[in-house]
């Protein structure tokens, strides 16, 4: 009876003529992967076809308000990658302040498309940043070990 038998490790079998798994062919070269695009993309989408609708009232689309929706959904769902990417690096404070300023600077955009006064989206946007601020910070916080490192999300 072995009650603390080790249990083998699992090794991952290497096939002829392919490098470890995450490395291209090439030296220097990083694959591209589309790890990380899934969320970006569709908060990028959903937001890109609302902005236009917005902004038309119920008349004809038209090229203007493509490219309004195109250019829109790509600066978001850029932004989103980028923080979803790159703000670990951040300490949690700074961090849950991008997230607010991020949130409140999209709401607030599609605030001001309605042909609300620059007054109220800019106090919307506010809201929702410091609102969003206080639940990021909250989340980080609360989600970290002893060390002070986050959560791996």
């Amino acid at each position: 009876m072995a009650a603390h038998a080790a249990v083998p490790a699992r090794r991952e079998r290497r096939r002829h003529g392919r490098g470890q798994p995450g490395q291209s062919g090439q030296p220097g070269q990083q694959r591209l992967s589309s790890r990380g695009w899934g969320l970006p993309l569709a908060l990028g989408i959903v937001y890109g076809l609302y902005a236009p609708t917005v902004v038309r009232h119920g008349g004809e689309p038209s090229w203007g308000q493509f490219w309004l929706g195109v250019v829109s959904g790509l600066v978001l769902a850029l932004a989103v990658h980028g923080l979803r990417r790159y703000g670990r690096a951040l300490p949690r404070e700074l961090r849950a302040a991008a997230w607010g300023g991020l949130a409140g600077i999209a709401i607030g955009f599609l605030f001001s498309l309605s042909d609300a006064s620059v007054y109220a989206a800019t106090v919307l946007g506010l809201v929702v940043a410091a609102a969003v601020s206080a639940a990021a910070f909250y989340l980080f916080y609360t989600h970290e070990d002893a060390a002070g490192r986050p959560a791996p999300y």
